[in-house]
């Protein structure tokens, strides 16, 4: 009996096989070039500008510090005077992103506080920038300063130039004057001596100013929101019940956040830290250390 002939099929599966192999060398077809590829994904985001911080107790020049520091100037001993220049650096677990300069001076008059606070924001998703990041942060801390809106008077000025532009009638100039009556009567001094009225206690005139007096903060130094610095910044200004304000300005460049806070407590009750300097002594600061950043 002649064996069965099975090599005419082994040659047919062979060939399928070899026709496979060949196949997988082909160019991919044009399904196979679909969005989300690593070939057509979008560059990652653009890092921030800056990569490093300065040292933060050397930011604060010795001039500078003797305006905010009255009390510097007032020690006899050399040796104190240039600890109290030097300040204390803040503990941080890494100073490539986060460092700190605490000054701390007493005066004849007041004990003053100065903190200094840089803090660089690094995104870790591809898809967001340091900047875009660095704004969230920023975005954050300007939420919870909870700037307060602008205040009537200010509207209410608005309001008037919106009318006369349009021709509406205005108020009667007895009513104008009334007006300007009750505004002088409650407009308060930014800095007093006086009775817990004049500090914005509870007792003091309801009008529309009273958010102003309330905070012992006359109504046009407000916490509010800058224009003339950095990319974005805020001031905000506080008066404790034990007579110490607190002004904190916070701006942001690129992808750093700086933060400079300034306080002052007075050796009497009955003196009240002038809001318009220290606002206009933390900004000065502010401003100077921004420049900075640009050199």
């Amino acid at each position: 009996m002649q064996p069965k002939a099975y090599v005419p099929g082994i040659a047919v599966l062979l060939a399928a096989l070899l026709a496979g192999c060949t196949g997988s060398d082909e160019p991919d077809s044009p399904e196979d070039n679909r969005p989300g590829d690593a070939s057509t994904t979008a560059p990652p985001a653009q890092p921030g500008r800056y990569r490093t911080l300065p040292e933060p107790c050397g930011a604060v020049s010795h001039g500078v510090l003797d305006a905010l520091l009255p009390g510097i100037r007032q020690l006899t001993d050399a040796e104190q005077r240039e600890t109290a220049y030097e300040g204390e650096a803040t503990q941080t677990f890494d100073t490539d992103r986060r460092v700190g300069c605490r000054w701390k001076v007493e005066s004849t008059d007041a004990t003053d506080h100065l903190f200094v606070d840089f803090e660089r924001v690094v995104s870790y998703d591809n898809a967001v920038s340091d900047d875009d990041k660095a704004a969230d942060v920023y975005a954050a801390k300007e939420t919870a300063a909870d700037l307060p809106e602008p205040s009537p008077s200010e509207s209410a000025s608005e309001g008037d130039d919106e009318a006369e532009s349009s021709g509406a009638p205005t108020p009667s100039g007895s009513a104008a004057a009334s007006g300007a009556a009750a505004g002088s009567a409650s407009e308060s001094p930014s800095r007093s001596s006086s009775s817990p009225d004049s500090s914005g206690s509870p007792g003091s005139s309801g009008s529309a100013d009273s958010s102003a007096s309330a905070s012992g903060t006359p109504a046009a130094l407000q916490p509010r929101t800058l224009d003339d610095l950095g990319d974005e910044a805020f001031v905000n200004d506080k008066l404790s019940t034990a007579q110490q304000r607190t002004v904190t300005v916070v701006f942001r460049t690129s992808n750093v956040i700086v933060t400079v806070e300034y306080a002052e407590q007075p050796a009497s009750l009955t003196v009240v830290p002038d809001s318009e300097e220290m606002q206009d002594r933390a900004r000065n600061l502010a401003a100077r250390l921004a420049d900075s950043f640009g050199d």
